[in-house]
C-alpha cells in the first residue's frame, strides 16, 4: 500500500519532537509499505528555517525508508500570532504543490492542527483517486480561540470553523486522537460515528524503557542526588510553565527538591527571567535537547510532569509526554483535567492529579511525591504495565495500517458493490 501523510510538524532527524508520525511512518515502511510524508520547514520548536531549506519551496530527502517533501514555510511563523497565521497558509500552498507531485497514493492522512492540511490532502486524494483520513490531534480552531489567539468571533475564526466542518464531511474517515474528540464531533453533528476511528498515542517501547536514574545526563546536568520532577515538551502559551515557576517559589524551603524542564517555545525566555527575578535556584531550564537523549533525560527524573493552561478544551487530550513517562516507569504530575485525569489516575494508577494553574497544590503534591518513594515506585509499575498493555506504538501502528486497509478495501458511496477501490 502506498500511504501519503500531510504533516506539518514532521520531525526533522535528530531534533526534539513530537515523533508519533515519524515511528509510525517507521513501522509502516518496515511493514513493506511505501511511505511518502509532505513536512514543514520551521523547527517547531525555536519557529526557525534551518539553512538547509532557506529560500527552498520543496526540497526532497530521506528519513530511513521514508520519502519526505520538505515544504516552505516562512520564517515570519516564529514571529507572533500574524506570523504563524501566514505560516500556516503558506504550508497549505507548498504542501499541495509537493502533495501533487509525490506519486499516486492510496491512502492520504492529513493530520491537524494546523487545519488547513486538509486542503492538500483532498487535492492529492482527489487527483489520485486516494482515500482521505482527516486526523485531528487537537480541536482546532476550538484550541485556539479558548487559550487566546483567535478571537471567537473573528472573520478568520469563522472560515476556520467552516473549513474544520467541511474537512469532516470530505474526509472518507476521521481519526482522532481521544475519545473526547469523538464526542465532541458528534455532539457538533460533524460526523457520524461510523466515519470516526480512535488511534491515540502511544509510547515507543522500544526507545522508552525503565533505566537506571542514576545516569549520564543526570551527572551533566548536576541534579546530584536531589528529587527531580522534570516538564519535557514545548514551551509555549498554552503550556503555561508559569505554575512551575509559581511551584518552584513554594519549595524554597526544600533544597532537595529540583523541577528541570526539557524544552523550547516563544515563552521560555519569559519563564527563565522571571525565575531570575526571583532569585530561585530549584528550577532549571535545560532547553532543547537531542531526541535520541529524551529517554535518558526521562529515566534521570524521579516524577514527569505533564501541565496544560486552565482551559476546557484540554479536557480532551492526551498529552504526548505522558506515555514516555509512563513507559520510563515514572510516576506522573498531572496538572491536566478531564480523560487525561481518567487514563492517567484512574486506568492506570500511574500518577497524581492536582488542578491546572495551581502553583500552590502543585508544590504541595511534590512535597507528598518526594516524601513517599514506595508510593513513586508503584505508580511508575503501574504506568509501565499499563503502557505495554493498551499504547505500545507499535500496536497502534498495525491497527492504524489495518484501518488504512479496511478503508482502501470498501467501495466508496454510490459505487456498485462489486467495484472496488483499486479499480478507480
Amino acid at each position: 500500500m502506498r500511504i501519503l501523510v500531510i504533516h506539518q510538524y514532521y520531525g526533522m532527524p535528530g531534533r526534539a519532537c513530537g515523533s508519533r508520525f515519524n515511528e509510525l511512518s517507521r513501522l509502516w515502511s518496515e511493514a513493506g509499505h511505501h511511505v511518502t510524508v509532505v513536512a514543514g520547514t520551521i523547527q517547531h520548536s525555536t519557529g526557525k528555517v534551518p539553512e538547509q531549506y532557506k529560500g527552498r519551496w520543496n526540497t526532497r530527502e530521506r528519513d530511513g525508508k521514508v520519502d519526505v517533501w520538505r515544504c516552505y514555510v516562512p520564517e515570519l511563523y516564529g514571529k507572533g500570532y500574524l506570523g504563524r497565521a501566514w505560516g500556516f497558509f503558506a504550508f497549505m500552498f507548498s504542501a499541495a504543490s509537493a502533495a501533487l507531485r509525490a506519486g499516486s497514493p492510496d491512502v492520504v492522512i492529513a493530520t491537524s492542527p494546523p487545519i488547513v492540511v486538509a486542503v492538500p490532502g483532498w487535492l492529492a486524494a482527489r487527483a489520485r483517486g486516494a482515500r482521505l483520513i482527516f486526523e485531528i490531534r487537537d480541536l482546532w480552531p476550538e484550541s485556539a480561540v479558548t487559550t487566546g489567539v483567535l478571537r471567537e468571533k473573528a472573520v478568520l475564526t469563522r472560515l476556520l470553523y467552516r473549513l474544520e466542518r467541511w474537512s469532516c464531511r470530505v474526509a472518507d474517515r476521521i481519526n482522532v486522537l481521544t475519545p473526547a474528540f469523538r464526542d465532541d464531533l458528534l455532539r457538533r453533528g460533524l460526523a457520524p460515528a461510523e466515519k470516526i476511528i480512535c488511534v491515540p498515542n502511544g509510547a515507543d517501547l522500544d526507545q522508552f524503557w525503565p533505566g537506571p536514574r542514576e545516569n549520564a545526563v543526570r551527572r551533566e546536568q548536576g541534579w546530584g542526588d536531589r528529587f527531580v520532577v522534570m516538564y519535557a515538551g514545548a514551551h509555549g502559551r498554552a503550556n503555561a510553565l508559569g505554575q512551575l515557576v509559581d511551584a518552584a517559589e513554594r519549595l524554597r524551603d526544600r533544597p532537595d527538591i529540583l523541577i528541570a524542564t526539557v524544552g523550547d517555545g516563544t515563552e521560555r525566555a519569559r519563564h527563565e527571567r522571571a525565575a531570575r527575578e526571583k532569585g530561585l535556584t530549584n528550577i532549571v531550564f535545560c532547553g532543547e535537547q537531542p531526541k535520541a537523549r529524551m529517554p535518558e533525560f526521562v529515566n534521570a527524573c524521579d516524577v514527569g510532569a505533564a501541565v496544560l493552561q486552565d482551559n476546557p478544551t484540554f479536557r480532551t487530550v492526551y498529552p504526548n509526554k505522558v506515555f514516555d513517562y509512563m513507559a520510563c516507569a515514572r510516576p506522573t504530575l498531572l496538572a491536566i483535567d478531564g480523560v487525561a485525569r481518567a487514563m492517567v489516575c484512574t486506568d492506570a494508577r500511574a500518577g497524581v492529579f492536582v488542578p491546572p494553574e495551581d502553583g500552590r497544590a502543585i508544590a504541595e503534591a511534590i512535597r507528598r511525591l518526594a516524601d513517599d518513594p514506595v508510593a513513586c515506585a508503584e505508580m511508575g509499575r503501574n504506568g509501565r504495565a499499563w503502557v505495554e498493555a493498551n499504547a505500545a506504538r507499535q500496536a497502534l501502528a498495525a491497527r492504524y495500517l489495518e484501518s488504512m486497509k479496511e478503508l482502501v478495501g470498501t467501495p466508496r458511496a454510490g459505487r456498485r458493490p462489486h467495484e472496488s477501490a483499486a479499480q478507480t
